[in-house]
């Protein structure tokens, strides 16, 4: 049998995508190249977990803090997401993978909030896994969002504070209908969460790797599951 045959394989996996501009640094090359090289890695990686059988991907692909980068690479990135909406709905397709964004997308220009919604519309009907790209999301925009939503509806009557419960604050969240990711991996040798999914990783694993996101692989995802499997999940202190 093959390792990933013996694996147990996580519903839901949540990856920060680190490393893109060290990775174009170390080789003499311009960030925008790095952050090319990692789209194609995550188009890889998409596939990967599809075939896998893992549920729900979420990739960290752009949050609210990146907006202080400068002019040039912003605007580099927002020229690449522009590509990678269209080449992602191909990889989605062939997978039968459904695609979600999460985030506060007003910011982005009119023609990538419609590709968003394009890209989003086309794969709905898809079967197989979840993928879920975190753009201008930071996780306390999300928690700020939600406890003004929910507010609003206790104002109106429609939510008794008294009744209000963790699942109630889940139900507004931008995940709300999404499971809590097993396993965090972050890349690059970071190990902080840069404020991403703060309240959906209380009980994840977390997974930090050296390896530059181009660099990121098939076989160093298998390696990450597998430190997943030889972990004791054990909840509540049991």
């Amino acid at each position: 049998m093959t390792m990933e045959q013996n694996l147990v394989i996580p519903n839901h996996i949540a990856i920060i995508l680190d490393g893109n501009g060290r990775w174009a640094k170390e080789r003499n090359l311009p960030r925008k190249l790095g952050h090319k090289a990692g789209c194609e890695t995550l188009e890889q990686i998409v596939e990967d977990c599809a075939r896998l059988g893992i549920g729900y991907l979420t990739v960290y692909a752009f949050s609210t803090e990146n907006w202080k980068r400068s002019t040039e690479e912003v605007g580099a990135l927002m020229s690449l997401f522009r590509i990678y909406l269209k080449k992602i709905l191909k990889v989605a397709m062939a997978n039968n993978v459904r695609v979600r964004m999460i985030g506060e997308k007003s910011r982005f220009d009119e023609d990538i909030r419609d590709g968003i919604d394009n890209l989003e519309e086309k794969t709905a009907q898809n079967t197989g896994m979840t993928f879920v790209i975190a753009i201008n999301y930071g996780s306390r925009d999300e928690i700020t969002r939600a406890v003004r939503s929910l507010a609003k509806d206790a104002v109106a009557g429609k939510v008794q504070p008294e009744g209000i419960t963790e699942a109630t604050v889940a139900s507004y969240l931008d995940t709300a209908d999404m499971p809590d990711p097993d396993l965090m991996i972050r890349t690059s040798g970071e190990q902080r969460l840069s404020n991403y999914l703060l309240w959906q990783l209380a009980y994840a694993e977390f997974y930090f790797t050296d390896v530059y996101w181009p660099d990121f692989n098939k076989e160093e995802l298998l390696k990450a599951i597998e430190a997943y499997n030889n972990r004791n999940r054990r909840f509540g202190g049991r």
